[in-house]
């Protein structure tokens, strides 16, 4: 489970959408953007005789890119919103004192099809985490690599 940090920053915008969803979309998404394209539609191996390397490649079966839409789409709409305006100031389009801006622009251009817009962001996953890291929050895996 992560952790999270904070620091001090008694100007910045608050941000609504819970540290832990955020978090659990940038782990998905880390996922997605770990697929390979699929080199071999129908193996006929056994993942215990491959290692299991097939869980690298992005096939129609992977449930991985679904699973991240079904987190995005279950996010109300304010929170969808600060996602993508997160992802914008991640990205460097915006910059915290245009948080403000940043929403007004998500909810006039991506409200309906928040989640197809951000499954097709080649970095989603390091844009929400430098966004958090405007907002004085830092994501730490505590897993201990075993």
């Amino acid at each position: 489970m992560p952790i999270f940090s904070l620091r001090d920053m008694s100007d910045t915008p608050s941000l609504d959408i819970s540290t832990d969803k955020v978090a659990f979309i940038i782990e998905r998404a880390r996922e997605v953007d770990a697929k390979e394209a699929l080199t071999d539609p129908d193996p006929g191996s056994n993942p215990a005789d491959d290692n299991g390397v097939d869980i690298l490649e992005d096939s129609p079966f992977d449930g991985t890119r679904q699973e991240l839409a079904d987190a995005v789409r279950a996010l109300n709409e304010d929170e969808r919103l600060e996602l993508v305006a997160l992802a914008w100031l991640g990205r460097g389009t915006y910059d915290i004192t245009e948080w403000n801006a940043a929403l007004a622009t998500a909810r006039a251009e991506h409200l309906n099809r928040t989640a197809d817009y951000l499954l097709e962001l080649p970095l989603l996953a390091d844009y929400l985490e430098e966004g958090l890291e405007e907002f004085g929050i830092g994501i730490v895996d505590d897993e201990e690599p075993g």
